[in-house]
């Protein structure tokens, strides 16, 4: 199409898997040297769409115009040929390898049949300083941090001269400071004509980028804007297909007896020296940067690991030597920040995770009770609205908000009183979080405790009762009340302190 503003268009663009409509006649175009974001429910159809446009899929209807040229995307390689590359949020990366390996793998500098190692190391550190990457291209992958692991696939994509630049979930795991950085790179990248598609469910990253967003909803086209026309009511409308009233619905609730107390928790290299309470009806928050120890001290309490010194204090007993069955057995539940490798078993079906944290109650002698196992899962489908045919559905097939779900349900069926939950809305649409969110509430108020480990600030202060701030392994601020408190509060008290 000779002529178009567009670098790429996608019409009409439909996918149909076995019995589902993945994509239902779609459109999106992408200028040079914009920013457009593609945002959508869970299931909405974004991963198929990027799929499709990076020869993964190839479409049943439709059709892909890059340059004016109609093309097709036989398989990934064509893709990465005709300049388009895709950075996601858990890297691709070969952590056994260099940075250089890593950014040239597949089409290595070569002096005959030998890798040429210095000019690949030289054009690695010109790729990395042009993105401002302080990273030596000798240096492990497996030795970097997420969010330079992130870096790592960027000067990749740029290695292959990508014109497109796909960047999905790229926030998702890191910290607000290496955020920040990305966002620095993605407009540098951007001024320098590269055409970028920002697939993201956190609106900071939206209205902190995008020069345009399309909304998808049930594999459909619904609009396309630009950012100064629109909001996030707007947009939450649009993806959800009605109005949220209420993203934080948090009841009032009667705070009643302790249940959970930690004392001078300590973990040498991790921790040191937490002290927290957790009460009947109460919802906690507990935030701080990524690495601040959070997760690490919740693991100790669950019996993942074994704190060096400090009391760990549940239901007004000490527990010691705990593992994670005596503490489910005991009534303490955890829903794990990896839900895909420590929270679920992705080839079983909703009906089996659900129920394997309580096959005690589904047994007849030493047999799993078929009937009071689906008993049990259907009544927690229903209660947390799980999408899915039927509970025999297998959890790999679920859209990331439903497999949360299926995470919270498997602790729930165990009817613990104090609940653990590790950034429980990480990666999950905004329907979905307010559905959290509401089950989180009606929780507390039939009296559960539930500990909300969270880097989240927006539902860390609207759905905390009281929130611990953590920082380089210390517990630095306890926050008793959230009402007029403000991001920049619990940003102060979660740097690193000088020394």
């Amino acid at each position: 199409m000779p002529g178009s503003e567009y670098i790429l268009e996608m019409n009409g663009i439909t996918k149909i898997f076995p019995g589902v409509k993945a994509l239902d006649n779609v459109h999106f175009n992408l200028k040079a040297g914009e920013i457009h974001a593609l945002v959508g429910e869970n299931g909405a159809g974004k991963s198929t769409f990027i799929k499709t446009l990076t020869g993964v899929h190839q479409p049943d209807g439709g059709e892909i115009i890059l340059n004016g040229e109609k093309v097709v995307m036989t398989d990934p390689i064509t893709a990465q040929e005709r300049g388009i590359a895709a950075i996601y949020q858990h890297a691709a990366s070969y952590p056994d390898l260099s940075v250089a390996e890593n950014i040239f793998i597949g089409h290595e500098f070569k002096i005959g049949p030998f890798i040429d190692w210095p000019k690949m190391n030289r054009e690695a550190k010109k790729l990395l300083d042009s993105i401002d990457a302080n990273l030596s291209p000798t240096a492990s992958v497996g030795s970097l941090t997420v969010g330079q692991q992130q870096l790592v696939e960027i000067a990749k994509a740029l290695s292959m001269d990508a014109k497109i630049l796909i960047m999905d979930e790229p926030t998702a795991s890191l910290s607000q400071r290496e955020a920040e950085d990305l966002y620095t790179i993605a407009r540098r990248l951007r001024d320098q004509g590269v055409g970028i598609i920002l697939i993201s469910h956190r609106f900071e990253d939206i209205f902190g980028l995008a020069d345009r967003v399309t909304v998808f909803r049930d594999a459909q086209y619904i609009g396309s804007w630009k950012l100064e026309e629109v909001d996030q009511p707007f947009l939450v409308h649009h993806m959800v297909g009605r109005e949220i009233t209420q993203l934080f619905p948090k009841k009032e609730t009667v705070v009643g007896e302790e249940l959970l107390k930690l004392e001078h928790l300590t973990r040498t290299g991790f921790y040191r020296d937490i002290n927290m309470t957790v009460r009947s009806g109460e919802i906690v928050g507990l935030t701080g940067l990524v690495g601040a120890g959070r997760t690490e001290v919740m693991e100790s309490v669950f019996g993942v690991t074994k704190p060096d010194s400090g009391r760990i204090i549940f239901r007004g007993e000490e527990v010691k030597d705990q593992t994670p069955t005596q503490m489910m057995a005991r009534g303490l539940g955890m829903l794990p920040e990896n839900r895909q490798k420590e929270g679920l078993l992705l080839a079983w079906s909703i009906n089996h995770n659900i129920s394997l944290s309580v096959l005690d109650k589904c047994q007849n002698g030493i047999f799993v009770n078929r009937g009071k196992e689906y008993e049990l899962s259907n009544k927690m489908k229903e209660l947390l609205a799980i999408k899915a045919p039927d509970t025999d559905t297998h959890t790999g097939a679920l859209s990331g908000g439903n497999q949360q779900k299926v995470v919270v349900a498997k602790q729930l069926a165990a009817e613990p009183q104090v609940i653990i939950l590790d950034e429980p809305t990480k990666g999950v649409d905004v329907g979905s979080k307010a559905a959290i969110y509401e089950i989180m509430s009606d929780l507390a108020s039939q009296g559960l405790g539930i500990l909300m480990i969270s880097s989240e600030l927006p539902e860390v202060i609207n759905m905390s009762d009281r929130i611990y701030v953590m920082s380089e392994g210390k517990v630095t601020k306890e926050f008793t009340d959230t009402k007029s408190l403000t991001q920049d509060d619990i940003l102060h008290a979660a740097m690193p302190q000088s020394k």
